[in-house]
C-alpha cells in the first residue's frame, strides 16, 4: 500500500471537516440519570449486553463494521431522542442495524426483513419493524449519515499515511491495513461502554490511536497534535476520554483467557531409542530399512512440533511440508486437549 500523494492528502482534510460538520449537527448521546438512561428503564449492563448482541448479530447478517457502527450511533440517537421502555430495546436494536445496512450495505448483500429476523432468532414480526423504521426515521428526520467512530479511524488512519508513513510498519503488525483493524476492533469493543457513550466519534477514535502512537515512537506527541489541530477537538476532553478509553482497554486484555499449554508429545522419541537398539543388533539391510522410517518420523515429529508453535502464536500453517494451508489465518475455534494456565497455589 503506498502512502498517499499530496492531492490525496487534501482530499482527506476535505473528508476530515465534512465529517466533522456530519458529526456536529446529528451526534447525540444518551444521558445517564439515576442509574438508567434518562427517560427510561434501561441501565448501562442492558445497554452494554444489546450492543454485544447487535456486534453478533451483524457478524451472523454478514454486515460490516461501518454498519454496525452506524447501527449503534442511530439507536444512541434514539435512546436520546425519545423516552423508551426496556421491552422495545431489542426492537430498537435490530431495526437500528437494518437501517444503517440498507445505508451502507450493497442490495444483494442484505436479506429481507423475514429472512433476517429468522436468522436473529428474534421473535418480532415483519411489520413490527416496518413500524419501527418509521419511528426512529420520524424521530432522527430520515437523516441517518450519522459520522461514526470508525469512520474517524480511516480518515486519521489516512492522513497518518500521508504524513507519518514510517508509524506504521514501526509496530509488530508490519502491514498498515493490520492496523487500521485493530482500531477498529477496539472501537467496537468501546461502543458497548457506556462511560464512553459521551464522547464524540472523532475524540474516541483519536485517543485510541494516541494510544497506540504512544507505544510506537517517542516523538508521538508532535504527531498527535497535529491529528488534535485537524480534528478540532478540546484537549481537556480528549484526556479524559484517552484515560478512560486506556482504562477500559486494559480491563479486556486482563479478562481475556490465559494461554493454553502446548506439549510435545515424546512418544515417537521413545520409539526412536527402541529402533536405535535394533540397529544394533540388526544386519545392513535392516539398518537401512529403520534409518529410512527413522528420517520420516523426525520430520512428522519437527512438522507437529512446528505446528504447535504456530498455534501457540494463531499464526496460519504455510503450504508445503509443514501441512495445509489455512484460508482463514487463525486457528480460532480449534480447542487445545490441554487446560489453560492457573496460577500456582501458594500456602
Amino acid at each position: 500500500m503506498k502512502p498517499p500523494g499530496e492531492e490525496d492528502n487534501r482530499r482527506l482534510g476535505t473528508l476530515l471537516l465534512n465529517t466533522l460538520e456530519r458529526e456536529m449537527r446529528l451526534w447525540r448521546a444518551p444521558v445517564l440519570k439515576n442509574g438508567c438512561i434518562q427517560g427510561s428503564d434501561i441501565g448501562p449492563s442492558q445497554y452494554q449486553e444489546v450492543i454485544v448482541w447487535m456486534h453478533e448479530m451483524s457478524t451472523v447478517f454478514q454486515f460490516s463494521s461501518e454498519t454496525f457502527a452506524l447501527g449503534v450511533c442511530v439507536l444512541n440517537s434514539l435512546l436520546a431522542t425519545v423516552k423508551a421502555p426496556f421491552k422495545y430495546l431489542k426492537c430498537m436494536a435490530i431495526t437500528s442495524l437494518i437501517l444503517a445496512a440498507k445505508v451502507n450495505e450493497e442490495d444483494e448483500v442484505i436479506a429481507s426483513v423475514k429472512h433476517l429476523l429468522e436468522q436473529s432468532g428474534c421473535k418480532f414480526s415483519t411489520a413490527e419493524i416496518l413500524r419501527m423504521e418509521r419511528i426512529i426515521l420520524n424521530k432522527l428526520h430520515w437523516d441517518l449519515y450519522i459520522a461514526t467512530p470508525i469512520d474517524f479511524i480511516h480518515i486519521f488512519h489516512g492522513l497518518l499515511m500521508t504524513r507519518h508513513p514510517h508509524l506504521m510498519l514501526a509496530g509488530s503488525q508490519k502491514r498498515p491495513c493490520l492496523q487500521a483493524s485493530l482500531w477498529t476492533r477496539q472501537v467496537q469493543h468501546c461502543m458497548a461502554c457506556h462511560q464512553l457513550w459521551q464522547f464524540k466519534g472523532s475524540i474516541l477514535a483519536l485517543a485510541i490511536i494516541t494510544l497506540e502512537l504512544e507505544r510506537l515512537t517517542p516523538d508521538w506527541f508532535s504527531v498527535f497534535t497535529d491529528l488534535l489541530r485537524k480534528a478540532q477537538i478540546e484537549s481537556t476532553e480528549f484526556i479524559c476520554c484517552k484515560e478512560m478509553v486506556d482504562e477500559y482497554l486494559t480491563g479486556l486484555e486482563l479478562s481475556l483467557p490465559t494461554n493454553a499449554v502446548y506439549i510435545l508429545d515424546t512418544t515417537s522419541m521413545l520409539m526412536f531409542r527402541a529402533y536405535d537398539m535394533q540397529e544394533e543388533h540388526g544386519g545392513g539391510n535392516a539398518k537401512a530399512a529403520v534409518r529410512a522410517k527413522r528420517t520420516q518420523n523426525v520430520d512428522r515429529e519437527m512438522d507437529d512440533f512446528c505446528d504447535g508453535f504456530w498455534y501457540l502464536y494463531d499464526e496460519a500453517v504455510k503450504p508445503g511440508k509443514h501441512g495445509p494451508e489455512d484460508t482463514s489465518g487463525t486457528f480460532e475455534g480449534q480447542i487445545s486437549p490441554c487446560p489453560p494456565l492457573q496460577p500456582p497455589y501458594i500456602s
